[in-house]
């Protein structure tokens, strides 16, 4: 298919002979090729059949597969069943990821899929390789006489790996994106059996994953247990030494002091004590001492007022005192009885003095006793400290021992503490995989397609091979060369002349033209269509007669490309406005006028209609022509043909049949005729598009000026009106006349559209396809 996708520049343009044709290469013959794939049509039709025969054939001869899904919720996350895991946790989004992975590939491991042979009986299924084609020639004779052989344990090993290469083409597991699903997809030519298999591999490998974890729990816990004796003898010889050497350097005592670290403070306070009384020693025999030497009465220091001998002398020698003072009063001094009485007065004196000596001596006895306890415990406290000392120099060893003994005791202990723990762990199950989704018997078939799309790979295949056979063929011929004739300029062609430029023009609203008084936008929109907007097609090469595609018409037609090009974002927001004005939640109604060709106008009327498509708005265009026809001809090869049918009007008058194309445009053509009945069924029709609410847009191909009075009650129907105005001629003078043939209907006038679009570029294609 040939496709002329590309702006015709209008500066390019050349008049004259020299100028080359624009729609295909110099040298290659387009018209020539179709008029010989036409002639040869019923040979590609042919082939064309006959190919999706016999891809239908095929299709029927291949086997079925069917294929079975079941889904897996894989989080690797892991339940909280104890304080402390056997293995860390990935808390990271990569890191949960990888997890993941890895166990959809665990799902196709050995051990899985070896478990799920060895379940199934697969070894002797023939799809995957066992029974009789896993028992060889000889083996299969031997069947046929009732024999059977039994393989060898090599022989076995071999049959399970061909049954497990045959499981692993099979299986196909993957991972749903940014989740934790995990599908595991099985194919077989047995819908149940693919069931079964996807069923019994999700089961497998919950258990793999069960049975790991318990394995992995069990081989800690026998490596822990391996290590507690040797971690208790450790202990118990830190221990021994540790009391072998207290007892050898004499370290006795509670857990916080040793007995000579008490002995050293109590001597020490004993010291202090004894210190103490030789000090109050020293001062009590000071005082008597003194008391002896001074003038004063001995009696008067407090040992001798708290001694009971002493006081009762004093009473003594006090009665006798008394006793003596009357004597002298009465008797002379040397009465006997007085002097009696004298001798017995110094007695009591005496004695007296005799008892404070006594005290004395006493003193001066515990002062001396004192000093010897105090020199004999200083003494003591030297030689204990001497001890202390060489107990000190002995303690660094014994903290050293004590270190030892305590590390071997916590490592001990903690290796003791984990091994009861994963003990415990080998019988729970901390995995949170599960089956979220069983696999179901599949009640369709993934391969090989639906007879249906393999008949149109054969068709199209097909007609493609015998084209191509018939070209190259004719191409090969001797003295044929039809398709590379070259067209030759003639001479009696006169040159074309360039467009004619059209002069320099004001703005309309510059014109001294009637305003209306209320209008539906405070101004009309004023855009350009031009030939950087459109791309041209060749319509005799393009079209195609199965599919109504408004961009192979052969007009200029809106590109396919950015969505922000002036032309489609100025219509698409004029509608948009108008929408707002007139009906903000239904459909809008326009109808595209011009003074110009009916040709151009029905051209910017499909490209409006292409423009708002594209935008998501599902369009009805309606031919208003009733004198041309322009867009009603353009369809017309796509209107189904019915017998009971006159025309393209049921018989009474009945709307016309529509044409969907695959662009999202709807297009209805014209009736027969024009007047009353033309403009009733134009209504009818675009109230039936408002009540049923199926299109958002409806576009009116005309009526083309002048108009009557059928066409001016059109005006009345819709909500808006687009001028179209040719680019060669007084944009201002075919604006006004638009506004005067308008009256009172031009304040539904909502945009203009200069069709800046080349004319001679059609008529030069035109002049190419007679030649």
């Amino acid at each position: 298919m040939l496709l002329y996708d590309q702006p015709i520049d209008r500066a390019k343009v050349r008049s004259g002979p020299e100028s080359r044709p624009t729609g295909a290469p110099a040298g290659f013959s387009v018209y020539e090729l179709i008029r010989l794939l036409r002639e040869r049509m019923v040979a590609i039709m042919s082939a064309a059949l006959i190919c999706a025969c016999v891809a239908v054939a095929i299709g029927k001869m291949l086997p079925p597969k069917y294929t079975a899904s079941a889904q897996l919720y894989v989080d690797p996350r892991e339940l909280q069943l104890v304080d402390r895991e056997l293995t860390p946790r990935a808390q990271d989004v990569s890191g949960l990821s990888m997890v993941v992975e890895s166990q959809s590939r665990l799902i196709t491991s050995n051990n899985v899929l070896l478990q799920v042979i060895r379940d199934t009986n697969l070894v002797k299924d023939p799809e995957f390789g066992g029974g009789a084609a896993g028992k060889g020639i000889l083996g299969s004779l031997l069947g046929l006489f009732g024999i059977e052989p039994k393989p060898t344990a090599a022989e076995q090993q071999q049959i399970e790996m061909n049954t497990l290469d045959a499981l692993n083409r099979h299986i196909n597991v993957k991972k749903t994106d940014r989740t934790f699903i995990v599908d595991i997809d099985v194919w077989s030519h047995d819908p149940v059996k693919a069931a079964m298999l996807a069923n019994t591999i999700s089961k497998a490998y919950l258990a793999e994953s069960k049975q790991s974890q318990a394995d992995a729990a069990r081989r800690a816990t026998r490596d822990l247990s391996g290590r507690l004796k040797e971690l208790q003898q450790r202990l118990r010889n830190a221990e021994e030494a540790l009391a072998a050497y207290k007892a050898q350097n004499n370290f006795v005592g509670s857990q916080d002091n040793l007995i000579t670290d008490q002995q050293l403070s109590a001597s020490n306070q004993r010291l202090s004590a004894a210190r103490a009384l030789t000090l109050d020693a020293q001062a009590k025999y000071d005082q008597i001492e003194a008391s002896r030497r001074a003038s004063t009465d001995p009696g008067a220091i407090p040992e001798a007022l708290q001694s009971p001998t002493i006081a009762n002398l004093r009473a003594q020698y006090a009665d006798a005192k008394k006793r003596q003072a009357e004597l002298q009063g009465e008797l002379g001094p040397r009465h006997p009885a007085l002097r009696q009485v004298d001798q017995q007065v110094e007695d009591l004196r005496r004695t007296i003095k005799e008892e404070i000596d006594r005290f004395a001596q006493a003193a001066r006895n515990d002062l001396a006793r004192a000093r010897d306890y105090e020199a004999s415990l200083g003494k003591a406290l030297d030689v204990q400290k001497h001890q202390s000392v060489q107990m000190s120099q002995a303690s660094v060893r014994l903290r050293e021992l004590e270190r030892d003994v305590d590390a071997s005791r916590d490592v001990y202990q903690s290796f003791l503490k984990r091994s009861r723990e994963t003990e415990e762990q080998e019988s729970l199950n901390t995995s949170s995989a599960r089956v979220i989704g069983d696999a179901t018997i599949p009640q369709r078939r993934t391969f090989p397609p639906a007879m249906s799309l393999l008949a149109m790979i054969g068709f199209m295949f097909g007609g493609l091979a015998a084209a191509a056979f018939i070209v190259a063929a004719n191409q090969l011929a001797p003295g044929a060369d039809p398709l590379t004739a070259r067209a030759q300029p003639r001479d009696d062609v006169a040159p074309e002349r360039p467009a004619p430029v059209a002069p320099a023009r004001q703005p309309v609203s510059a014109r001294t033209a009637p305003q209306p008084a209320v209008s539906l936008v405070d101004k009309p929109v004023i855009t350009q269509l031009q030939e950087s907007d459109v791309v041209r097609t060749l319509g005799g090469i393009m079209k195609d007669h199965h599919s109504a595609d408004v961009t192979r018409f052969g007009w200029p037609t809106l590109r396919s490309g950015p969505a922000q090009a002036a032309f489609p974002t100025t219509m698409r927001g004029m509608c948009a406005t108008l929408a707002k004005r007139t009906n903000p939640e239904g459909m809008i109604a326009l109808a595209v006028i011009g003074a110009n060709d009916d040709r151009d106008r029905s051209i910017v009327a499909l490209n409006v209609a292409l423009a708002a498509a594209r935008g998501g708005a599902k369009v009805l265009m309606i031919d208003a022509d009733g004198a041309a026809h322009t867009l009603s001809n353009k369809i017309a090869p796509f209107i189904p043909r019915e017998p009971s049918r006159l025309g393209w009007l049921p018989i009474g008058g009945k709307i016309a049949r529509s044409v969907d194309t695959p662009n999202g445009i709807t297009i209805q053509p014209a009736i027969q005729g024009r007047g009353a009945r033309a403009f009733e069924a134009i209504r009818k029709a675009v109230a039936q598009a408002r009540t049923a609410g199926s299109h958002d847009l409806v576009i009116l191909d005309g009526p083309a000026m002048p108009w009557d009075a059928a066409d001016r009650k059109l005006f009345d129907v819709v909500d808006g009106l687009v001028a179209v105005l040719p680019g060669d001629r007084d944009i201002n003078d075919c604006m006004e006349d638009i506004i005067a043939a308008l009256g009172g209907a031009e304040r539904k006038l909502v945009g203009v559209v200069l069709n800046e679009l080349n004319p001679t570029i059609t008529s030069r294609q035109r002049d190419r396809r007679s030649a």
